[in-house]
């Protein structure tokens, strides 16, 4: 199941990804938005001269004119001072819908009545009307009217003074709709060279990104108050505009929606909606001149001559304020400053209509990417591709904006990746703890709990399969067992069975050992495998002793469980130990298997726990295990553990004969004087022995038997007694060597 969800999580939520991508959510699209509006903030457009001004109704010149709104003589006498300036044309950031409430004409009729001077207000009457005053100075001027576009249908029609031409598919499916519209007074508009609208559209966050070069009212498009300043200053009178699957458009067929707007010389980059991204300066004083200076006359020239000039206000009261990117509070005819200077400068910010098609084959790219080759790369590489991956789309989208000016995004593409791999990393570490509990499973019984944790850990320390590797094998049981068991019930002897492998696993699992399989009172166990254990002979051996001192525990606690009148059988055991190359793995089937070690060095390690019964000792070992317990990790030439050599037998099935010792205990024992003159004395008597010296042999087995001795060898001692009584009777074979053939396993 893991295997399968390893592939379908992230394929999942790659194909969300790219859903997201096409079907982008609200915020998402405020976060790509604000990742730009950050762009903007650390590398704003460097200001360069252009010929755009705004002439300002600023706070200055409403406390030195009056408030808003003014005389329209008074916009007559603005219009005419810029036009004496050299103006090349004046755009109006502002609608007037309604007649000037100051002309005469309206004043007397607000007068008729209020006071009876019917010769004062015929004179009034008789005087210029302001709208027709401002509408002769639009006419002898280069002007430009605003509107606005709305979504009421209130019946609102502009007055269109261009023409349009369209190349490609129509525009109209993709332009921002509208229902009617908000004009200045018909006489204005026709006195007007053009008229443009001044809607501008915010984004889902409310900020200003873009100004819409293009809109749309009924199945006619509208242009902006910026599109009519550029064409009316041309001298155009038709806009082309261009969309996709245009000659020279590559859309591959698709309806993409529109790409730029051309008018007179110049050709405008724009969005799929018309829209024309603003890459802001920020405020920048140098681009406005007071109104009040103007009327006053006292503006310099050379700010004003040759330049497009649009006529709006930066005064708080006037509500004029739009947030962008670098201000929340920007002027709105800043904004449209801003525009027409990058549109002349030749200056575009943009966002392709191919923009969306290039970050969806990006995640789709690497996102399969990163679920074809995790599993190989593992968790960590496939993290650094992933980062990599990240690094990549934000640094892209950086070095596209700075170098190119144009706008990707980077935050889609990153958390998709991220998403992608996060996922897959996810299902990486439920399959490794899956991994580690069925290592914990299959080896929690059977190793210790330290040696478990580093195996769940670092389960490529684990060869699936099969490896030699030098190890050493402990063999335990209960010796006579059977008798023991006589009278006993299932359920005792399970019991019994139980409280007996108990302490001696402990033993086991103490000294890094591992638990290879119990067959009834069998214990088998090994050391060095799975994980590595330098010490392994002399851990075994440490095994066997507290597994010594374990037994005579338990026999001290049944013995007290034992009632009056009831015979004491002590349980008795057999240890022996073997070491040597083996192979270790998981043996079995595709079903069932076990973690197990199998090699002559195993079957000689069985054969040696059984010649305990032989020479009634509880423990023998090899002399390969010996030589390499007493060098491990000690001093050179420092005994580690006391033992004894028992004989030199040929075991059942070998043909070379093993040197058998008895582990009679540790390396305090070991450096013990007594047990050095003990030492001595056996090593003697084999020596006698197998020099067939038999007198001397049984001067030195009389000595031996007399000495206090830490453990019975008294076993041995009666068999070598008896040999040497039969050898006595009947010499061995010339070529015997002291080896005795063993007649049972």
């Amino acid at each position: 199941m893991l295997r399968v969800l390893h592939r379908l999580l992230p394929l999942a939520l790659l194909l969300l990804a790219l859903g997201l991508k096409l079907h982008e959510p609200p915020q998402l699209a405020e976060l790509r938005l604000t990742v730009f509006d950050t762009y903007q903030r650390l590398w704003p457009r460097e200001y360069q001269p252009a010929p755009v001004r705004v002439v300002d109704i600023d706070e200055a010149s409403l406390a030195e004119i009056g408030q808003w709104p003014w005389s329209r003589r008074t916009l007559a006498e603005l219009l005419q001072r810029l036009s004496d300036y050299g103006a090349a044309v004046v755009a109006f950031d502002l609608i007037f819908a309604e007649p000037d409430r100051t002309s005469p004409a309206a004043m007397a009729d607000q007068l008729e009545g209020e006071i009876d001077s019917p010769e004062l207000t015929e004179e009034l009457r008789r005087l210029p009307d302001h709208d027709q005053l401002f509408s002769r100075a639009l006419s002898r001027t280069t002007a430009v009217t605003g509107y606005v576009l709305t979504t009421e249908n209130n019946g609102g029609q502009p007055s269109e003074k261009w023409g349009t031409g369209f190349a490609g598919d129509s525009p109209l499916p993709f332009l921002t709709a509208y229902r009617g519209a908000v004009t200045s007074l018909p006489e204005l508009v026709d006195a007007a060279a053009g008229n443009g609208h001044l809607n501008a559209l915010p984004d889902i966050d409310g900020v200003i990104r873009r100004v819409m070069l293009l809109s749309r009212l009924g199945d006619k498009v509208y242009p902006s108050l910026s599109m009519e300043a550029l064409r009316t200053v041309q001298g155009a009178s038709t806009y082309l505009v261009k969309s996709s699957n245009a000659s020279g458009v590559e859309s591959l067929g698709a309806s993409t929606g529109v790409v730029s707007m051309k008018v007179g010389g110049l050709e405008v980059p724009t969005d799929p909606e018309g829209g024309y991204w603003i890459h802001y300066t920020g405020h920048r004083p140098e681009r406005f001149v007071s109104a009040s200076e103007v009327l006053a006359g006292n503006a310099p020239a050379e700010l004003l001559s040759g330049h497009i000039v649009i006529i709006g206000s930066s005064a708080a009261g006037l509500k004029d304020q739009r947030p962008t990117p670098l201000d929340p509070a920007a002027p709105g005819v800043e904004i449209h400053a801003e525009a027409l200077e990058q549109m002349i400068l030749g200056i575009s910010l943009l966002r392709p209509d191919w923009a969306i098609g290039a970050e969806f084959i990006f995640i789709l790219v690497l996102g399969a990417l990163l679920i074809l080759i995790q599993p190989w790369l593992g968790a960590f590489y496939s993290a650094m591709l992933g980062a990599v991956a990240m690094v990549t789309a934000a640094t892209g989208s950086v070095y596209a904006f700075l170098a190119q000016s144009l706008l990707f995004d980077p935050v889609i593409p990153s958390l998709s990746v991220l998403a992608v791999f996060l996922s897959a990393a996810f299902v990486s570490f439920l399959r490794t703890e899956h991994d580690r509990n069925q290592i914990r499973s299959a080896f929690g019984h059977y190793l210790a709990p330290e040696l478990v944790k580093r195996l769940a850990d670092n389960p490529g320390t684990l060869t699936l399969g099969g490896e030699t590797r030098d190890i050493s094998i402990l063999f335990a049981d209960i010796r006579g067992f059977t008798t023991i068991c006589e009278g006993l019930t299932p359920a005792e002897i399970t019991t019994l069975i139980n409280r007996f492998l108990t302490p001696m696993s402990e033993a086991v699992l103490t000294h890094k050992g591992t638990i290879d399989k119990y067959v009834g009172d069998q214990i088998m166990a090994f050391w060095n495998a799975p994980l590595d254990d330098p010490e392994h002979a002399r851990n075994a051996f440490q095994a066997a002793l507290d597994m010594r001192q374990a037994l005579v525990e338990l026999n001290g606690e049944r013995r007290q469980e034992v009632e009056e009148g009831e015979t004491f059988l002590p349980l008795r055991m057999g240890v022996g130990i073997n070491s040597g190359p083996t192979l270790v793995g998981n043996m079995g089937s595709k079903q069932r298997f076990n973690y197990s070690a199998l090699g002559d060095p195993v079957n000689e390690a069985s054969r040696i726990e059984g010649q305990t019964k032989t020479y009634g000792v509880d423990i023998l070992v090899s002399e390969l295990s010996l030589n390499a317990a007493n060098q491990e990790g000690g001093d050179a030439g420092a005994a580690r553990f006391a033992a004894l050599e028992v004989d030199r037998v040929r075991l059942v099935g070998l043909q070379r004969p093993s040197r058998l010792y008895t582990l009679i205990g540790d390396a305090a024992l070991a450096a013990d004087p007594a047990f050095t003159e003990w030492r001595a004395l056996h090593d003697s008597m084999l020596a006698a022995y197998r020099n067939r010296d038999w007198d001397h042999a049984e001067r030195l087995l009389a000595q031996c038997r007399g000495l206090d001795t830490p453990v019975d060898l008294w076993g041995v001692y009666d068999l070598y007694a008896a040999r040497i009584a039969r050898f006595r009777q009947e010499a061995p074979d010339e070529d015997w060597g002291g080896v005795t053939v063993a007649e049972r396993k």
